[in-house]
């Protein structure tokens, strides 16, 4: 019998560290692996997807990896996890395990031998390469990436504020919306034959070339409607940004609703769809380097700062005001490039869309991901949005299920999942391995 059982308790421990191996293994496995491994999947399913989902009986392609079926056809859950496992699990980590010698070798190379830049831009396009291609399958799914790259660029706008300043603002969408009304109407008179503002000052083949233009008038926009905050929250301490913020979102959404010149309460609609999903991928980069570099300046550090201690920072010769102001400011600007990109991705906007519903929703992803971190800014984001796609068969009862789980997460992690935590980009780039360390 003690032989039986010292057979058995060897063999779960020669498994365990079998497992054990294989798991550090794939931990060395570079970032470029992984994405070459996820390039090959996703061109497998957009070639011969359908008549593997046809022969495991699904009437399509899953949306979301199957998991929206949990809640529309649950007898289907099997089939769909197999079509996971075949079209993405295997080919990923297959595809990662093979070319890991020489992933790890080519990532030590670009690190050593070219300024960072150089490796960061080649790991961004073959992420774009991933989703452009993952979302040939259909345009619910160019759609659903697209909104979720203009939440990451409100998610970290306002983690700046609400988590690397220590502010509390409720006025995202204000800024969200001024930044869409304004670019809209820019891109509607100089481009647009249009019964509200008349005929094109310009050549409509000239707006894609002058777009990043009217982004960045409409995020203007938004950094004026800023000051209208600013100027009065920020010569008193407390919580009179938060009060003073929610008021300036009211304020806005009444004040379009009241001017016909812009659609009034019917919105604003002929946008010219200019923001197409590689547009929006390269302003979500730059985005994320402006606030990246943001953080690490001397006013990001001078934010920290003033979330820590104002009394002790003010102490310090630190300009307290100066620095919410231009943090405030700049997130208002990303804010209101943000809107401007969700308008010409749809096409129409309307008041309501910036309202109350929207507040919740970028204030849950930023909690959701974490304070103090861009890292966690974009896990948010992403986070929130697919959770809200797979929640959509529920209709209104995913608005209990969301903050069910927001609870959840707030009494057992209160700053966020990934809060105050950056990764160094070399260390994801290319792991460094134990004897390295």
């Amino acid at each position: 019998m003690r032989t039986r059982k010292s057979d058995a308790s060897g063999a779960k421990t020669g498994k365990s560290s079998a497992l054990r191996k294989f798991g550090c293994y794939l931990g060395q496995i570079p970032v470029l692996g992984w994405l070459l491994g996820s390039l090959v999947a996703v061109i497998i399913e957009s070639t011969l997807s359908y008549p593997l989902a046809r022969s495991l009986g699904l009437p399509n392609i899953p949306a979301i990896f199957g998991l929206r079926l949990v809640f529309t056809k649950p007898l289907l859950i099997p089939s769909a996890l197999l079509f996971v496992f075949i079209v993405y699990a295997v080919p990923i980590v297959l595809v990662a395990a093979l070319t890991a010698s020489a992933t790890n070798k080519l990532s030590g190379l670009l690190l050593k031998k070219f300024p960072m830049v150089v490796p960061v831009v080649i790991h961004l396009v073959f992420l774009y390469a991933i989703m452009h291609v993952w979302g040939s399958i259909n345009d619910y799914r160019v759609l659903m990436l697209s909104f979720i790259l203009v939440s990451i660029i409100l998610t970290l706008s306002l983690n700046l504020v609400n988590g690397y300043m220590g502010e509390f603002s409720c006025s995202h969408p204000g800024f969200m919306a001024l930044g869409a009304y304004g670019c809209s109407v820019l891109t509607l008179i100089f481009f647009v034959n249009d019964d509200l503002f008349g005929a094109a000052l310009l050549p409509q083949a000239w707006g894609p070339f002058l777009f990043p233009l009217c982004l960045i008038g409409g995020g203007i926009v938004a950094s004026l409607g800023a000051l209208v905050v600013a100027i009065p929250s920020f010569r008193t301490r407390g919580d009179y940004l938060a009060i003073i913020s929610l008021a300036f979102t009211f304020i806005v959404k009444s004040l379009i609703e009241n001017l016909e010149v812009i659609g009034g309460p019917r919105g604003l609609m002929n946008q010219p769809k200019f923001a197409g999903l590689p547009i929006v991928f390269v302003w979500m980069c730059l985005c994320v380097w402006v606030c990246v570099n943001f953080t690490r300046s001397i006013i990001g550090k001078a934010a920290n700062a003033v979330r820590d201690n104002e009394t002790a920072a003010d102490a310090m010769t630190i300009n307290t005001r100066r620095t919410k102001m231009v943090t405030f400011l700049l997130a208002a600007f990303w804010a209101g490039v943000a809107g401007g990109l969700f308008a010409h991705i749809i096409g129409y906007i309307n008041p309501s869309t910036f309202g109350i519903l929207k507040l919740s929703e970028v204030l849950a992803m930023v909690y959701l991901g974490g304070l103090n971190s861009v890292v966690g800014s974009i896990a948010g984001a992403v986070g929130l949005q697919f959770l809200m796609e797979i929640l959509r068969p529920l209709a209104m009862l995913k608005w209990i299920v969301i903050p069910v789980l927001l609870i959840i997460v707030m009494i057992r992690r209160p700053a966020g999942l990934i809060s105050f935590t950056e990764f160094k980009v070399e260390n994801i780039i290319r792991p460094r391995r134990k004897k390295e360390r």
